[in-house]
């Protein structure tokens, strides 16, 4: 694997709308290709840095040279890794204005002078810290889309005791599902052992073993709960997956142990319609993720 930074310069001053189209190209290609990096752009000048396999990356590179977009294309470095600086980004995009660049050290005369292709091949050194900055800002990125349900901090002060407050009562919640989840677990080798105990023994029929499965999803709808309790308190998720997931086991569950003999066909029309709705929305949030 290795990681390959190049710098280049546009023939045109890019808009907004044409860099997120080459974004766009950028990330189609480089996903098809597992290969990863970032695209700077800043004053007529592309930099960017492309992580992968050897042939994949060398690949691309030489399909970029022939870009007619930009051009005093420069190999900056090529060098053999073994992780990737921007793993979860088929390619990384930022946009720095002359103010941001100043303030980080190590490139402040850099660029006031030198931010072209030659100055980026004569300055080797400046590749490390700009690195590290383009990634930080990417991490950050992603840290201001993450979802906090009961935020420790606010404004408000008695907003914020309250959402201690109530994350107290989560934590409580938890602690009780666990001691429902510990009971329910005893509940099934119950089931088990009083169905295999009686006449005839060791052997279960088949409403028998529906109740038994019964018992089972019952621990498992009390642990996906618990998870939906405990996402409460936690800032990289939102729940929504995870609530439609618990809705599709309950009704998956009810449908298991239907006694379809008693049931009016309307009820059990229904809730097929429910299953088939949930587990449609469950395939959707899967593919969008």
């Amino acid at each position: 694997m290795i990681r390959l930074t190049y710098a280049s310069t546009a023939i045109k001053d890019f808009k907004t709308e044409e860099l997120l189209e080459l974004l766009k190209s950028c990330r189609i290609n480089n996903g098809a290709k597992n290969i990863t990096g970032i695209l700077l752009y800043s004053h007529g000048t592309f930099f960017q840095v492309l992580e992968g396999d050897e042939a994949s990356v060398d690949d691309t590179f030489e399909r970029i040279k022939k870009d007619k977009r930009h051009k005093d294309v420069t190999l900056i470095e090529k060098l053999p890794i073994t992780e990737r600086e921007f793993p979860y980004w088929s390619m990384g995009f930022e946009k720095l204005e002359g103010k941001e660049l100043l303030e980080m050290e190590g490139l402040n005369n850099f660029f006031e002078k030198d931010f072209t292709p030659a100055g980026f091949a004569s300055h080797k050194n400046i590749v490390g810290p700009l690195l590290a900055h383009l990634r930080s800002k990417l991490v950050k990125h992603v840290a201001v889309e993450s979802h906090e349900e009961l935020p420790m901090q606010h404004e408000d002060p008695f907003i914020q005791f309250l959402h201690r407050t109530i994350r107290f009562g989560v934590k409580f919640l938890a602690l009780l599902m666990v001691i429902v989840i510990l009971f329910g677990i005893v509940d099934v080798v119950y089931v088990i052992f009083e169905k295999i105990s009686q006449p005839p023994f060791m052997l279960m029929t088949i409403n028998d073993i529906l109740e038994t499965f019964g018992a089972f999803l019952a621990v498992l709808i009390a642990i996906e709960i618990f998870l939906n309790i405990t996402l409460y308190i936690r800032s990289d998720v939102i729940p929504v997956k995870l609530v439609v997931a618990t809705a599709l086991m309950a009704i998956s569950r009810k449908v298991i142990v239907f006694d379809y003999k008693h049931l009016p066909a309307e009820y059990v029309s229904a809730s097929g319609l429910v299953l088939v709705a949930l587990g449609i929305t469950y395939w959707l949030i899967q593919k969008k993720e």
